[in-house]
């Protein structure tokens, strides 16, 4: 005979089967699977954002069962906690990420980068504290592998991001959050120095910092892996193992570190395992803080074969001369001189391939180019032990008296990242001569130090100008006109040019019309002179303002003020032939005629009207209008 079953309530009942339900699906609800990830919000349009939270997932071990369709993201103020609103972001990309060299893949590391994204509106009216605002998702577990926390099965994550309010002191205040570049999908080598970047990029042009900073474990647990919603911070951090900290999150010489401008992770680890680690970048507008978002993300070391790194050197010339010394030389490039460096690179492994490629570091726009072979294979069958390349500088070349700093790079194919060797060059250099091409005009002269020279023409009229442009060196020339925006026929303008070696010739005209004035109320053109050379010097510019007057008055303005409404034909009736001619937008009205008490006694919106005095002698008052708001005043007497 069985033993009675215990008295539960309903709930009790309830509670003890949902119980049972988690631990026969628990696993694939909280399987240990996430990777990492980091949260974005960029902005699109008025007060439209994109929210979206990148999530990586571990592709090995991880079970499908807990690849979540969609994830839910809260908003919260963080002058109070307050919850503003949660969003709801479908899974909208499953993608692999990529190892830096694909040859170095190992089957026991793949990641996948889930995007889970949607359009939201931040209204002004609702987000404008001045304390910003915060986002963040929770969800549980981590890989039950990583080495250097505390139950790392039972460790969850909280992705998060902060941003400001979308307006302030009045006016809209558009960010977007920086977007850090794509997560390494690469492993580290035991003993050997691993670098990626890290760092992110702003379309605001906002100064980002970096920093390590401890991942975020927040409030999500096994028993509810994914919550319906976020709690409000603070989240906390995960539980670091013995001897790991936000200082030291990866064992090594030297430990896992970030540079603070550039966003380049470093680190030389000293044990094998796989390690989680947190990265913030904070985001800085005018020296204020204004948000911030991190990267959880995890790091493979591995044993990895020896490798050896390339090696190269850098002669000056035909290479039969002493290799270039970086820190003691300095190369010194002059017109007609030689412009070409010679570099033999090697590496001392076998079935070496071996990759060139030169970083400019102190100078940006020209740069030198390879003229020969950039990539080889050594030490292989039916290739040398030792390549050549040559390097070419521009002759347009100019440092500008100044010490240009070029790094040439070498780099291997060995696993799990290449390794390098670097040669910094130093260099001067002088491009060929050249006098400047000089631009003269019929336009009004300019004076030294002031605004554009304004050239004003009354609507209907022509105006004509020419241009010349000489040059002594007999460079080609070119000649153009160009509207600051707007075009030049829209507004009646043409250019024609006529350019050749030596000089080139313009002429340019305008017809003065009501479009010209209602296409842009500055019409700016400029002209540029060019020399069309190898060497492309600045080109010489003179900027005009075109202004559209009213039509010259061919007749003075004077109202008559005495009338006789007699009938002898001579000053019967107050009319005015003489008035301001109409002008694109100022053109008459109407007007109104009152007595001497403010009483009206006649109004027209004729141009051609005439008023006989109402048969009432003494003073009158008239206001003329005219549509742009220009306004006439006088008075008339009537005379028996």
């Amino acid at each position: 005979m069985g033993l009675p079953l215990p008295a539960f309530s309903f709930h009790a009942w309830v509670r003890l089967l949902l119980g049972l339900l988690l631990l026969l699906v628990g696993p694939a609800a909280y399987a240990t699977h996430i990777v990492g990830g980091e949260m974005e919000l960029q902005y699109r349009r008025g007060n439209t954002y994109t929210l979206r939270l990148n999530l990586y997932f571990d592709a090995i071990n991880g079970n499908p069962g807990a690849l979540d369709q969609q994830m839910t993201a809260s908003i919260f103020d963080k002058a109070n906690n307050r919850r503003m609103q949660n969003v709801v972001l479908p899974l909208t990309s499953n993608t692999f990420v990529q190892y830096t060299n694909p040859a170095c893949t190992t089957p026991t590391l793949s990641t996948r980068k889930l995007v889970y994204a949607l359009d939201i509106t931040l209204e002004p009216a609702m987000y404008n504290s001045t304390a910003g605002y915060y986002a963040a998702v929770e969800r549980c577990c981590r890989n039950n592998g990583i080495s250097n926390i505390v139950n790392p099965q039972n460790a969850a994550q909280t992705f998060y991001l902060e941003f400001p309010a979308v307006v302030r002191n009045g006016r809209p205040f558009i960010d977007s959050t920086p977007r850090i570049f794509p997560p390494l999908g690469d492993y580290a080598c035991r003993g050997e120095m691993f670098y990626y970047d890290f760092g992110g990029q702003d379309t605001d042009g906002d100064s980002l910092v970096y920093d390590m900073v401890t991942p975020l474990n927040g409030y999500s647990n096994t028993v509810d892996p994914s919550p319906l919603q976020a709690q409000p911070s603070p989240y906390s951090g995960i539980t670091w193992g013995a001897g790991r900290s936000t200082a030291n999150q990866i064992p090594g010489n030297p430990t896992l570190g970030i540079d603070s401008r550039t966003g380049r992770l470093t680190v030389r680890p000293s044990q094998l395992g796989l390690f989680v680690f947190g990265v913030r970048c904070t985001e800085y507008r005018q020296k204020v803080k204004i948000g911030e978002t991190r990267r959880d993300f995890q790091l493979y070391v591995l044993n990895c074969p020896q490798n050896t790194p390339p090696s190269l050197q850098v002669y000056n010339g035909t290479g039969k001369l002493p290799a270039y010394v970086p820190g003691r030389d300095t190369l010194h490039l002059v017109p007609g001189g030689n412009r070409c460096l010679r570099i033999r690179f090697t590496d001392p492994d076998p079935i070496s391939r071996l990759t060139l490629t030169t970083r400019p570091v102190n100078f940006s726009g020209l740069a030198p180019s390879f003229t020969s072979i950039t990539t080889g294979m050594v030490r292989t069958a039916g290739a040398p032990d030792t390549l050549t390349a040559t390097l070419c500088f521009p002759e347009c070349q100019d440092t500008k008296g100044q010490v240009y700093l070029l790094d040439v790079i070498v780099a291997d194919n060995g696993c799990s990242l290449p390794k390098l060797d670097t040669v910094r060059v130093a260099f001067t250099a002088l491009p060929p001569p050249n006098t400047p091409p000089v631009l003269t005009s019929t336009f009004p002269t300019e004076v030294t130090g002031s605004a554009p020279v304004i050239v004003r023409i009354p609507v209907g009229g022509t105006y004509t100008a020419t241009l010349a442009g000489t040059d002594t060196d007999r460079d080609p020339l070119a000649l153009s006109a160009v509207g600051q925006g707007f075009d030049l026929a829209a507004a009646g303008m043409q250019f024609t040019a006529q350019n050749g070696t030596g000089r080139a010739d313009g002429t340019f005209t305008w017809q003065a019309s009501c479009e010209a004035a209602a296409v842009q109320e500055n019409l700016m053109v400029q002209f540029r002179l060019q020399e069309t050379t190898k060497c492309t010097p600045s080109p010489v510019v003179r900027t005009v303002q075109f202004v559209v007057l009213p039509p010259v008055d061919t007749v003075r303005f004077l109202p008559p003020n005495i009338i006789t409404p007699n009938g002898d034909g001579k000053n019967d009736a107050f009319e005015l032939p003489t008035l301001p001619p109409d002008y694109c937008d100022g053109r008459f009205a109407g007007i109104k005629i009152y007595s001497r008490w403010g009483n009206e006694v006649f109004h027209s919106p004729e141009r051609t009207f005439r008023w006989n005095g109402a048969g009432s002698t003494g003073m009158y008052y008239y206001l003329i209008t005219f549509t742009n708001g220009r306004r006439y005043k006088g008075w008339v007497q009537v005379l028996p």
